[in-house]
């Protein structure tokens, strides 16, 4: 059986037709799909581009193809193409197609009609929480309070309506966009099953998205502080405000003031940069505070997480955050905001209100001041992070696209006995 798979994740094409991406969803992502699925096709927005951008890898490959959707960023250019995608979506289900929907997705809001319409059955990965990604001082944008709410919507009607959900998260999102027992509403329309044989195949799995290789993980810290200056490490992108990098730098000039001798290494760029280095000047903090930029993924983070005293993620929404499960791989302290399913990797000891400043500065100065608690913190992580090995999780993936599989084979022999 194929798979179509709809992503919300941008890519770039070269004239000679290959797929490139930057850390996220290249080739070895795909893999998974293929121990359940015979190939796959991935629905995705891709800008054409004369030669290979830096520090990208490729993404498509043997068994692995891409669908194309006209390349757009934000509301008002996606309006403008609004009539191309939906041209596209209408018809992008080929017979024979498994379907599954990486969500919150504005492309699979467009998809998810058409799917309705015919009676096909779906699954869905839900991998983000729109209702904390537009929350207040998470995203700036006249439309946000709009965008918040139709998201919510969205992707609260594709959970309940789909044959089967995948979640990154234990509990957080479950609660949120619960499947609602879809499979028996489905069968009483589409497929001629058993309610025996339907309540026998389950619909909710827990499943982090992540992927950690066996050198992802290291049961103490390889390089020791230097200097006798705390080293701060923060992971994440600065193309938007998500990850609170500017309440981190507001927390970090709180310690400064109080003290506590530091530095902040930033890894991540994006738009809003430059804005936050002015930050870090305004506050005083300039000289103690490094913009490493984009790294590629793997030993380079590796490295510098290697070389931290504390990772610390004040994120204003999260699903299951990678850097975070990355660094308590590493056994690094860990501080983050209580959050999606941060709450679900660390204890409420090591947890801040998302956005307060104060009680951020305080975190990490408690931490900082008693050495044992930081040994117990990097015990309790490196335990934590091995429940999300590869091998564990790619075991839980499987079980979700057999259930895909399954509830879509039976459908479409329902179609055929019509």
């Amino acid at each position: 059986m194929k798979c179509l798979v709809c992503v919300e994740h941008r890519f770039d094409r070269t004239p000679d037709g290959a797929i490139w991406t930057q850390v996220a969803y290249d080739y070895g992502f795909w893999l998974r799909y293929l121990e359940s699925f015979d190939s796959v096709r991935v629905l995705a927005r891709i800008r054409d581009v004369a030669e290979i951008p830096v520090d990208h890898v490729r993404s498509d490959g043997e068994c692995i193809s891409f669908v194309a959707v006209p390349y757009y960023v934000g509301p008002w250019q996606y309006m403008k193409r609004a009539l191309s995608i939906r041209t596209i979506m209408r018809h992008v289900v080929e017979p024979g197609d498994a379907v599954i929907l990486r969500v919150g997705s504005q492309l699979a809001n467009c998809l998810y009609p058409f799917l309705q319409r015919a009676g096909q059955p779906f699954g869905v990965e839900v991998v983000g929480d729109p209702w904390d990604v537009f929350a207040p001082g998470s995203i700036s944008h006249p439309l946000r309070p709009m965008l918040r709410w139709y998201f919510w919507r969205e992707l609260r009607k594709q959970c309940a309506n789909a044959c089967a959900a995948s979640y990154v998260t234990e509990r957080a999102l479950q609660s949120r966009y619960p499947v609602q027992g879809s499979i028996l509403s489905i069968s009483a329309s589409s497929i001629n099953l058993k309610a025996e044989a339907l309540r026998s195949v389950r619909k909710s799995f827990a499943v982090s998205d992540v992927r950690l290789s066996l050198d992802s993980y290291a049961p103490m810290q390889v390089i020791p502080r230097q200097s006798g200056c705390l080293r701060l490490v923060f992971v994440g992108s600065l193309a938007q405000l998500y990850k609170g990098p500017d309440i981190l730098l507001a927390a970090c000039a709180e310690c400064v003031a109080n003290g506590l001798p530091l530095r902040l290494v930033l890894i991540g760029d994006g738009k809003f940069r430059a804005q936050l280095e002015s930050q870090a000047e305004s506050l005083g903090i300039r000289d103690c505070v490094v913009f490493r930029g984009q790294l590629p993924a793997g030993q380079a983070i590796r490295d510098e997480l290697d070389r931290a005293d504390l990772f610390v993620l004040p994120s204003r929404t999260e699903g299951l955050p990678r850097a975070l499960i990355e660094a308590m791989a590493r056994s690094l302290p860990c501080i983050a905001s209580n959050v999606g399913g941060i709450p679900e990797l660390l204890p409420d000891a090591d947890l801040v209100p998302a956005g307060d400043v104060d009680a951020l500065a305080q975190k990490i100065q408690e931490v900082i001041a008693c050495p044992k608690r930081q040994e117990e913190m990097r015990s309790r992580n490196y335990l934590r992070a091995q429940d999300l090995r590869e091998d564990v999780l790619q075991q839980r993936r499987v079980e979700f696209f057999e259930a895909v599989r399954c509830l879509t084979t039976e459908w479409q022999t329902s179609r055929r006995a019509a």
